[in-house]
């Protein structure tokens, strides 16, 4: 009887940590954002696998949702801020959009949508230039 009763207790727990663990990536907490993969697709090309820092992205970045900034540390130490233009939830899914100008000075600018599923805190990201796109896979985590 004891088993059974601490197997019930244990399932209401990990029910309970799910309902935590997927309110977490809906916004309401700055969220600490990770690369695990960056292809950039040019005309007439097949998409090829680049290093982050290669399309000036950072491995990490956070995301500010009540503030509406991303913000991301370059190698060099250099700290890029974007304003989040557009916020929406929409079927399990936080969407971000807004556009950047990327490098001062280097007509280089983009618009980019990313969308983080609320419940695992998967992220994809597409960031859309003059005759380029660059597509992020990667995941999200509370901070």
């Amino acid at each position: 009887m004891k088993v059974i009763i601490r197997n019930a207790l244990l399932a209401v727990c990990l029910m309970q940590a799910d309902l935590i663990v997927a309110g977490n990536f809906d916004g309401s907490r700055t969220l600490l954002c990770a690369t695990q993969g960056v292809s950039e697709c040019l005309p007439a090309t097949p998409c090829t696998m680049v290093a982050p820092q290669s399309v000036n992205l950072p491995d990490f970045f956070s995301v500010d949702a009540g503030n509406k900034l991303l913000t991301g540390k370059h190698t060099d130490g250099t700290e890029a801020t974007t304003r989040i233009e557009r916020l929406e939830h929409l079927d399990g899914k936080l969407i971000l959009q807004g556009a950047d100008d990327g490098i001062e000075g280097v007509p280089d600018g983009v618009g980019w949508t990313m969308v983080i599923e609320e419940a695992t805190g998967k992220m994809s990201m597409t960031a859309v230039g003059d005759g380029f796109v660059v597509v992020v896979f990667g995941a999200c985590m509370s901070r």
